[in-house]
């Protein structure tokens, strides 16, 4: 709880996966993936209670082993690959009001694909929000090296701007506005606003700028995510082996 402010982890983990086999649970240095997120939460101090949201026995058992509520089972029409992230949230808000007669006030949206946090970030992004009426969510983000102006995409067989209205690609970087990609880092949504515009993150959404990390998407990124742990730690790494 922060600012008398009620705050609940939500972590998104179903089952399917093409990319990747299980992938929410697939080892990593020794623990399942969904584990650090897990212990990202349990090391924060503002995190009231962690919850689990999947369609998957096999990741409801190991969320459970590593400290996590799954306190219902995922619809599986909310868990294709065409669901949308809004649905199995609002999902759990319809859960917790009828859990606990009112949802938290914030909701800290962490994906298990993004497992090298900090959780000092975590707690600032948390903070930040937790101060911020006008904000509708938070979302993390690091710069881009080249601004999305410098992008190209394919016109059958020719390169063309990927901004329609940029002639020049090769004009400095420099006289662009910095761009930021969306990260996975670490999402902070509000229920109320949730519940009151059937809308996710809003227009004012608060912005988090973070290092840059990596995600799990396919092999290669698990390879490399393995390496920087073995070479590098991480503060949640050590937690887990401390533990578990």
């Amino acid at each position: 709880m922060i600012n008398d402010q009620k705050v609940f982890a939500l972590i998104g983990a179903r089952g399917g996966s093409k990319s990747i086999p299980k992938k929410n649970i697939v080892d990593l240095g020794g623990f399942p993936l969904i584990a650090y997120s897990i212990a990202m939460a349990k090391l924060s101090k503002y995190i009231d209670r962690i919850i689990v949201s999947t369609d998957d026995e096999e990741i409801a058992d190991a969320s459970r082993k590593y400290g996590a509520e799954v306190p219902f089972m995922r619809p599986a029409e909310l868990a294709s690959d065409t669901s949308h992230d809004l649905g199995f949230v609002k999902h759990f808000i319809d859960w917790a009001h009828k859990e606990n007669s009112r949802p938290p006030d914030l909701i800290v949206h962490l994906r298990p694909t993004t497992p090298l946090r900090d959780p000092r970030l975590v707690n600032e992004a948390i903070k930040k929000i937790s101060e911020r009426n006008d904000a509708t969510s938070l979302r993390s983000a690091h710069e881009l090296n080249e601004p999305p102006q410098k992008y190209f995409k394919l016109d059958e067989d020719f390169f063309v701007g990927y901004i329609d209205d940029v002639k020049d690609q090769n004009v400095a970087r420099q006289v662009f506005p910095k761009a930021y990609y969306p990260n996975g880092y670490v999402d902070v949504l509000k229920s109320d606003f949730i519940v009151g515009s059937q809308q996710m993150h809003g227009d004012k959404i608060l912005s988090f700028i973070t290092p840059v990390t990596s995600e799990v998407d396919g092999e290669e990124d698990l390879k490399y995510i393995r390496y920087t742990l073995a070479e590098n730690g991480s503060e949640v790494y050590s937690y887990l082996k401390k533990k578990f």
